[in-house]
C-alpha cells in the first residue's frame, strides 16, 4: 500500500502564490506517476498536473504557465508551485500516486482558497 501526506495550501489573495507538497510512504517503489487533482464545490474533479517517474510532466490548460510540478523520484515526493493564483483556483487539491499495475492511491486533500 501507499500512503500520501499533503502539506501547504491555505488562503491567499489573487495574484499570490502557494506551494503544495505531497510525500508518499509504504510501497513507494510501485509508484510510476504522482500528481494533483482538484475539486471545487459543485464541480467535477479536475486533473491539475502530474509527473511521471521519467520526469515528464503534464498540465491542465487552465494552469499552464502558472503552476509548476516537480518531484523527487527516489523519495517519491511531489510539489506543486502555484503562482498568479486566481479565485477560480479555489478548490480542494488532492495528491495521487499512480502505481505500476494500474491502482491509484489518494491523499486526504488540502484546501486552497484564493480571495479576490
Amino acid at each position: 500500500q501507499v500512503q500520501l501526506v499533503e502539506s501547504g495550501g491555505g488562503l491567499v489573495q489573487a495574484g499570490g502564490s502557494l506551494r503544495l507538497s505531497c510525500a508518499a510512504s509504504g510501497s513507494i517503489s510501485s509508484i510510476r506517476t504522482m500528481g494533483w487533482y482538484r475539486q471545487a464545490p459543485g464541480q467535477e474533479r479536475e486533473l491539475v498536473a502530474y509527473i511521471i517517474s521519467s520526469g515528464t510532466t503534464n498540465y491542465a490548460d487552465p494552469v499552464k504557465g502558472r503552476f509548476t510540478i516537480s518531484g523527487d523520484n527516489a523519495k517519491k515526493t511531489v510539489s506543486l508551485q502555484m503562482n498568479s493564483l486566481k479565485p477560480e483556483d479555489t478548490a480542494v487539491y488532492v495528491c495521487y500516486a499512480g502505481r505500476f499495475g494500474g491502482s491509484t492511491s489518494w491523499g486526504q486533500g488540502i484546501q486552497v482558497t484564493v480571495s479576490s
